[in-house]
């Protein structure tokens, strides 16, 4: 029998966030694949290997007389701490967007759908935290517990694209909203735990400029030049201030505007007038292929003035910069971290050490805590099964929830970066983890997907 899809535990406005989500991120994770793949082999090629260490510690430079934009506590950015700490930083912003579009109209606006893939997500960090610590505890890698915690959208949502419409869409929905809150834990963490030495000074003029976007925000200012100027600044006094710049990014995102200046009814009455104009034309003159004359020109501008004022800038600005972030940024981001140099490295290290510590949270830490999580706030009534699943498909689901890409390796370089040379070996044999970590997580994930779903899809199958 086919679902009722008028069912309020399933709205509307969930479905679509779940669809944009997946064509948002999922074919963004195959470039994700393809710049750690060349990472891996840049970092081992003879001839090659030395050019794409190398590179990465030029320094970068945008000045204006003496005073270089990108720099920290008077030193230039190396490229490495320019990705790290300035293109990372609009990477958050869009998760910050992300976030508050998802609270106001998105999957979890709504407390009742949102509370188990919330419970799950907490779950999935709290115990690969957890196993993390036991593996580690008394060890000189012990300061990255948060490393195993994170969920990478890009991948995850990538592979259960693979898998196509076999997947139920309370399955899509459930792991969006779970990488969701993951990201919301991992920001909360890079705040409290990733801070150096705390300059007070320029956190009161962030917090003042911050203040000064608050109420932009209040009184509806539109231009997005606005926020991502004043923005900048905020970036840049908390680059200085101590508190790590990609929180920066996301407090920014947070003051945004979500509310457009035309409700949908007023912009369609304001591109009617517009056309009605073009429709007293010529038909003969229309046709044409001219330059425009000025009252054409006019009634376009106006055409184009109303679109602008019926997208929210948080709209606005996160369509624009998804396709940056996702072909760009963070494949860059991938290949300037995920090289990971395998000629000097002991087969140990994928065994012991903190690169077993991080496969363990990743693959059995997170598989673990999402699951028993959810299943004990399923058998608690504290929210209901997802919809046309099952328990083995939310295991599947559980296991996949282990890929901890992108986030871990950011933390993995705020946790080793800056100790030294053994702080660079501690570094890399993360990354060794947490690429071996992710990758069986998604092995594992899709096979157990493949023998879980249903055969067929689901509009075939009239389930889902």
């Amino acid at each position: 029998m086919k679902h009722n899809t008028s069912e309020p535990d399933l709205p509307h406005k969930v479905y679509f966030s779940a669809k944009r989500a997946l064509k948002s991120h999922a074919s963004g994770g195959n470039v994700l694949i393809a710049a750690t793949v060349l990472a891996l082999i840049a970092a081992n090629l003879p001839g090659i290997n030395e050019l794409y260490s190398d590179f990465w510690n030029q320094e970068v430079r945008l000045q204006v007389g003496s005073f270089n934009i990108f720099s920290h506590a008077g030193h230039p950015m190396t490229m490495l701490q320019f990705i790290n700490d300035a293109l990372m930083a609009i990477f958050f912003f869009t998760i910050g967007l992300e976030i508050k579009r998802e609270v106001l109209v998105g999957e979890l606006s709504s407390f009742k759908q949102a509370l188990l893939p919330i419970i799950a997500a907490v779950g999935g960090m709290l115990v690969p935290v957890g196993i993390y610590m036991v593996l580690s505890s008394g060890t000189d890698y012990a300061d990255g517990a948060a490393i195993p915690m994170a969920t990478d959208i890009a991948f995850s949502l990538g592979i259960l694209a693979m898998l196509g419409s076999r997947v139920p869409v309370s399955l899509k929905i459930f792991l969006t909203t779970l990488a969701v809150v993951d990201d919301i834990g991992g920001i909360i963490v890079i705040a409290a735990f990733y801070s150096a030495h705390i300059e007070v000074m320029y956190i009161v003029y962030g917090l003042i400029l911050l203040g000064v976007l608050f109420l932009g925000s209040v009184f509806r200012i539109q231009s997005k030049i606005f926020y991502i100027f004043i923005g900048g600044g905020v970036w840049y006094l908390f680059l200085n201030s101590g508190i790590h710049p990609t929180i920066a990014g996301v407090l920014v995102a947070f003051c945004v505007p979500a509310t457009p200046v035309f409700p949908p009814q007023k912009y369609i009455q304001a591109i009617r007038s517009s056309i009605k104009n073009f429709n007293a034309e010529d038909d003969e003159l229309l046709n044409r292929r001219s330059i425009l004359n000025k009252d054409q020109m006019d009634w376009l501008k106006q055409i184009e003035s109303a679109s602008d004022k019926v997208i929210s800038p948080l709209q606005d600005l996160e369509d624009s910069l998804h396709p940056l972030v996702n072909y760009i940024i963070i494949p860059v981001f991938a290949f300037a971290n995920a090289g990971i140099t395998l000629w000097h490295m002991q087969p140990s290290a994928i065994w012991s050490g903190v690169g077993l510590a991080i496969i363990c949270g990743l693959v059995l830490g997170k598989f673990l805590g999402i699951f028993i999580f959810s299943w004990t706030a399923i058998k608690l009534h504290l929210a209901p099964m997802p919809e046309h699943s099952s328990w083995k498909m939310l295991a599947s689901i559980s296991m996949l929830g282990g890929i901890g890409f992108t986030v871990s390796l950011f933390i993995a370089n705020l946790s080793f970066g800056s100790m030294g040379a053994h702080g660079l070996e501690l570094l890399n044999n993360a990354k060794l983890g947490i690429v071996i970590g992710s990758l069986l997580a998604g092995i594992l994930g899709f096979m157990l997907l493949h023998r879980t779903l249903p055969k067929t899809a689901c509009e075939d199958s009239g389930e889902c």
